[in-house]
């Protein structure tokens, strides 16, 4: 799943009706160091093991390559990129996203409008059940290397990268 779209439209909804950018998870993911996939290092990835001798019929974990410091220093990048003050975990308070976003149809009708965006529906670009949960969940990318795959992204570069897309493709403001 990719998170991005899902994570960059709730933030357009926050930042167009003034609201706090809460983060939808567990205090645990707050505060854990973390891993994250880019796409298109793991395109890269599919690409080598299909053609690469040394990857023939092996299965790989793809994963940026290095350990993020934790989702409230990413959620931080989140909010400055989309012009948001007020954001976080909240202590004691579960943020359900399929509530939030439950009756925001004509919201994103309003922001696609008045941002000129790619017409799109609130459905198609975001998975509203998300929950951020993982703690600790490391993966490593060691058996990719010692076969010839080097490739690596720095994730909050790669954060910073994929909003940065998505705004050039006109999907969020």
């Amino acid at each position: 799943m990719n998170i991005m779209g899902t994570l960059c439209v709730y933030a357009a909804i926050c930042k167009h009706e003034g609201l706090s950018l809460k983060f939808p998870g567990t205090k645990g993911a707050w505060e854990c160091y973390s891993i994250a996939s880019d796409a298109d290092l793991i395109a890269e990835q599919r690409i080598w093991a299909a053609v690469d001798p040394y990857a023939r019929n092996e299965a790989f974990d793809c994963v940026n390559g290095d350990v993020f410091k934790k989702w409230k220093h990413l959620w931080k990048v989140l909010a400055e990129q989309f012009g948001i003050e007020n954001y976080g975990f909240v202590e004691g308070e579960r943020v359900n996203l399929e509530e939030i976003m439950k009756d925001k149809e004509a919201v994103w009708e309003e922001i696609l409008r008045e941002n000129e965006l790619q017409p799109t529906k609130l459905e198609e670009v975001g998975q509203w059940w998300l929950v951020l949960t993982a703690e600790n969940a490391l993966l490593c990318m060691n058996k990719s290397k010692e076969r010839g795959f080097l490739g690596f992204r720095n994730s909050k570069n790669s954060f910073i990268t994929w909003i940065d897309k998505l705004k050039s493709y006109k999907i969020v403001p």
